[in-house]
């Protein structure tokens, strides 16, 4: 083989080698990338999704009565003191209101749901407080506007920051509290709060024994807040993919 054939050969391989590389990287990005799209729960219901940093998430507050297993949650209704006394898990409709509350703002669920690792569709799981923590990260100033559904209509006051920028449409669905000893309100049983105010969600990571970590958004605040409560109180939860 001469000179002027080797090199010919030689810039031919290394194309090809190129392309191939290429290739690689591509469909490596390819598995990885992630779209928003929908998801169903077990009970049939539908979700938006949205990707937000790396991560894909519920745009949507969940509303199964079941178990991805099959199996139903405990619903105790207006039994205030089974609500309280719930350490297995239990979900609740606001103000025990089904038909006004379900379709918009999902259900509130004790943290003992949580625990189960049953709650979200298969395939999916309740965030951690670090999976929460990058996501408010990722998102950086004014993270809860950028979460919060912008829609005046289902907020009570100036819902500052609110862009939904995120395409998230967080929604102040309040919350049901427990009357667990030494809390607020300790004389007054699963009484519903801040429907229109507030939007909790909790993370699948405990604080202590007695209590665990969630996020929230308010009406008149652009932040992202981070506190814990008893696993007994009702939040919203969102799920994300594995």
């Amino acid at each position: 083989m001469n000179w002027a054939s080797f090199l010919k050969y030689t810039l031919a391989l290394a194309g090809l080698l190129i392309v191939f590389f290429s290739s690689c990287r591509k469909d490596d990005q390819d598995q990885h990338r992630l779209e928003p799209g929908t998801v169903r729960d077990i009970d049939g219901n539908a979700y938006r999704t949205v990707i937000i940093g790396s991560m894909e998430w519920m745009a949507e507050n969940l509303r199964t009565t079941r178990y991805n297993d099959g199996s139903p949650i405990n619903y105790p209704g207006t039994d205030n003191n089974q609500w309280e006394n719930n350490r297995t898990g239990a979900y609740s409709w606001y103000n025990n209101d089904r038909d006004t509350y379900s379709d918009t703002y999902g259900a509130l669920y004790n943290w003992h749901a949580v625990k189960t690792g049953r709650l979200c569709p298969a395939g999916w799981r309740v965030p951690t407080d670090d999976e929460w923590t990058e996501a408010n990260r990722s998102l950086a100033a004014n993270a809860g506007g950028k979460l919060k559904d912008n829609n005046s209509g289902h907020w009570q006051g100036s819902n500052t920051g609110a862009t939904n920028e995120a395409g998230f449409n967080a929604l102040p669905g309040g919350g049901r509290f427990s009357a667990l000893p030494g809390g607020s309100h300790a004389d007054v049983k699963g009484y519903f709060f801040y429907m229109g105010r507030s939007g909790r969600w909790w993370t699948s990571t405990e604080h202590s024994s007695s209590e665990a970590w969630y996020r929230s958004v308010h009406s008149g605040s652009g932040n992202l807040y981070r506190s814990h409560n008893y696993k007994e109180t009702g939040f919203s939860v969102r799920c994300v993919r594995d």
